[in-house]
């Protein structure tokens, strides 16, 4: 078990803030701030990506589709790693999220998402 790190902490809740409550409070600028610029994220309709910039757009569309402020069930810091989970109302209903993250040199340089593709898309999810 790792020791929870404070930057790793601040680093989470910067990226959640910057767009947990929906379009309305995306601040593309902020979530920026806390990528790095060859971020490798990999998602399971996105497969694996390299790169911010195409991250946040596909944030962007993500939370464009949200209808609530998303509900954080658990989060784990340990290090330089990071797990959240947490529950998106999106058009049709509620879905579950795990996203697993790496830190270094006070960045995100890794994101992988997991959800349920099929009930992404049958639930109106872009």
């Amino acid at each position: 078990m790792g020791i929870a790190n404070t930057k790793t902490a601040e680093l989470i809740e910067n990226y959640y803030g910057s767009w947990r409550d929906g379009i309305a409070s995306f601040d593309e600028t902020r979530v920026r701030g806390v990528l790095d610029d060859d971020l490798d994220f990999e998602g399971p309709i996105a497969g694996k990506r390299r790169g911010a910039a195409g991250f946040v757009g596909g944030l962007k569309r993500f939370v464009e589709g949200l209808q609530a402020p998303i509900h954080v069930l658990q989060q784990v810091d340990a290090g330089h790693r990071a797990a959240v989970l947490y529950d998106a109302d999106i058009p049709e209903g509620t879905m579950r999220f795990a996203e697993f993250f790496e830190i270094g040199e006070d960045r995100i340089k890794s994101i992988k998402l997991l959800y349920d593709a099929a009930q992404y898309r049958a639930l109106g999810g872009r």
